[in-house]
């Protein structure tokens, strides 16, 4: 097991936001968000999306936070460590992040991969292919065929080219440019959207509030939404914390990184909704809406393949900050449980990813009548991680830290906050935070 003093640290604070922000941030931000809310009601959906992530994910970043930072272990030996009397029990959840990261990945290597077609189309000029009457049948094809399974296994690739850098040549090093990069293209496009002629029709949708259309299934979304945008219940906020200096303080950092993912979520719908009305879309066009939806908003454009683009570079960013995070994981639990140095570590989970993603990849074609339960491969993983394996984690890691936990390590690690902001986070911790994710793990069911 690797010496946490000879452990390595991120070298700035900027690092520190950086990734914890690019872990956060990722397609349920640009992608999902949007839909979500299109599909919710606009901008009641957005005020109740805020709450639940003030209320519910800021205690559960610094739960992930205050386990990573305390042991400055993986996820696996954070609990064991942190729990000696019932290591072995505790360690178990370990196990379940880690099985979780494995899965997310490989069907999330699979829609990154989408991505970087798409961004590949828009720079060839090919993306009208993926617009008009025949945008059904050409996504179709592009997801049965060759392409997508070529595109998930670059996606691979190029995560493990970064993760094969190291904490700080690797990912702090790749965060730092990219995080900058995706803001700017971020608010390029978002201001960009503010002069198409349905602009106020869109942000009205947005940003003005009808209560009387939110439904219980609306509250459910939102609260899902926030504890699935900011990546809680795996365990990639504990990794990075295991990396940060002992001055960095945690509810700040937990603040900040929410701050920043939701402005993210909330600039793309400033992107998409302007755009959406402007050329006679429906904003509740479901997870369809940036694969099929916008290029056809593309292609009416004046410029729109720059702005094609732009935006699907966004995407592939938003992808590789969040694949970097749940690789590191199994890296991390790799190399300070099994021994091994980096580049095995890498290697073996990058090998393991390939495999399963590649029968995600091929469920959508020549696997396509492989059902497990009815599901394919690619949907099977999507349900087991998102509906079951994440609500169970996030669940008992906030049990975990506000239960079990001594109260000194709690104290020390989130000093010098307030001790009665330290008693809101623990009370939230021990009864608010499971609860809600109960709620959401029996409707995920349900």
């Amino acid at each position: 097991m690797t010496n946490s003093t000879s452990r390595p640290r991120f070298a700035t604070s900027f690092g520190v936001i950086a990734t914890t922000v690019g872990s956060a941030v990722g397609l349920g931000n640009i992608w999902r968000f949007p839909y979500e809310t299109g599909s919710n009601g606009g901008a009641a959906f957005l005020i109740l999306y805020i709450i639940f992530v003030l209320a519910i994910g800021v205690p559960l970043i610094c739960a992930e936070f205050i386990m990573g930072r305390s042991s400055r272990l993986n996820i696996f030996g954070a609990f064991r460590t942190l729990a000696p009397a019932r290591g072995r029990t505790w360690a178990a959840v370990g196990c379940l992040g880690i099985l979780a990261a494995v899965l997310i990945l490989s069907f999330y290597a699979v829609v990154a991969g989408w991505t970087f077609e798409y961004l590949a189309e828009s720079l060839t000029g090919h993306l009208n292919d993926f617009s008009g009457p025949g945008r059904h049948t050409a996504f179709d094809s592009f997801t049965a065929g060759p392409r997508c399974l070529f595109w998930t296994l670059i996606v691979l690739a190029a995560n493990a080219a970064v993760l094969l850098g190291g904490v700080r040549k690797g990912i702090e090093r790749v965060s730092n440019i990219l995080m900058p990069i995706l803001f700017v293209l971020l608010i390029a496009l978002s201001v960009n959207s503010l002069f198409l002629p349905g602009a106020s029709v869109g942000l009205s949708f947005l940003f003005r509030p009808d209560f009387s259309a939110l439904t219980p299934a609306a509250v459910l979304s939102a609260m899902g939404q926030a504890f699935f945008s900011l990546s809680l219940g795996v365990g990639t906020m504990m990794i990075y914390a295991s990396y940060f200096s002992s001055r960095t303080p945690l509810i700040r950092s937990a603040l900040t990184t929410a701050a920043l993912d939701t402005l993210v979520a909330i600039l793309a719908s400033i992107m998409i909704f302007p755009a959406v009305f402007s050329f006679g879309a429906s904003p509740e066009a479901g997870p369809k809406l940036v694969f099929e939806v916008l290029p056809d908003i593309f292609a009416g454009m004046p410029a729109g393949s720059v702005a094609a683009a732009a935006f699907f570079l966004l995407l592939v960013l938003a992808s590789i900050t969040s694949t970097i995070s749940m690789s590191e994981i199994v890296v991390a639990f790799l190399i300070e449980q099994w021994g091994l140095r980096r580049i095995p570590a890498v290697a073996i989970h990058t090998a393991i990813c390939a495999l399963l993603a590649s029968l995600c990849a091929l469920s959508f074609g020549p696997l396509a009548h492989v059902k497990i339960a009815g599901f394919t491969f690619f949907n099977l993983f999507d349900f087991a991680t998102s509906n079951i394996l994440m609500p169970i984690g996030g669940c008992l890691i906030s049990i975990f830290v506000g239960w079990f936990i001594d109260r000194s390590v709690i104290n020390t690690q989130l000093a010098p906050a307030p001790a009665a902001l330290i008693r809101i986070i623990t009370l939230t911790l021990r009864y608010i935070a499971p609860a809600a994710i109960a709620i959401i793990f029996i409707a995920g069911l349900v």
